[in-house]
């Protein structure tokens, strides 16, 4: 028997992605958006309100970096979606977060998050609050590559969002492989 919820914005995995963009002056500035994905075969998008600052900035300067929480920074990637730009304009310091710009993109990359796809801005739309980039590049820190020299999950500890108990869980191990297991359905 199944429980119905009705309309509600669950989905699971949600990914934790932290995205990054300058403010006028320069100084860097992220927030947390937990609505987002895998657009396109290089394009990613990611949902943004219009009034966040992170919205004003990638609309200005046309480039943004998506990169993706980890375990060992829940609260500060938690305090970068709490407190706004608009507000609290040096928010990552604050989160004792450092950044250095990005090679492909105008944008900041958080030192401390070991993997970031930079991207180019492609499309907003202020009405749904959907940005779309184009993935330029994605660099990944060497602690967290695998002997195969590809990210490793096991060593990223990437973290999803549940929107149903309003907490971030750990991805855990391997279920099955990928293009293979079905095959023995055949």
């Amino acid at each position: 028997m199944r429980k119905n919820f009705g309309v509600q914005t669950w989905l699971y995995p949600m990914p934790v992605l932290i995205i990054g963009t300058y403010n006028d002056d320069g100084t860097p500035n992220a927030m947390n958006a937990a609505w987002g994905g895998i657009h396109d075969t290089n394009q990613i998008g990611v949902c943004i309100d219009p009034g966040h600052k992170t919205a004003e900035n990638l609309k200005k300067r046309k480039f943004f970096t998506v990169s993706i929480a980890d375990a060992a920074h829940v609260a500060e990637c938690d305090f970068v979606g709490i407190v706004s730009g608009n507000d609290t304009p040096d928010k990552l310091e604050k989160a004792n977060f450092h950044t250095h710009k990005a090679e492909f993109a105008d944008a900041p990359i958080i030192e401390e998050l070991p993997m970031t796809i930079e991207c180019r801005l492609l499309s907003y739309d202020d009405k749904a609050g959907c940005a779309v980039g184009e993935i330029l590049n994605i660099s990944a820190d060497e602690s967290i590559l695998g002997s195969d020299g590809k990210i490793s999950a096991e060593k990223l500890q990437p973290i999803t969002f549940d929107p149903v108990h309003h907490t971030y869980i750990k991805l855990g191990a391997v279920a099955g492989q990928a293009f293979s297991d079905g095959l023995k359905l055949k």
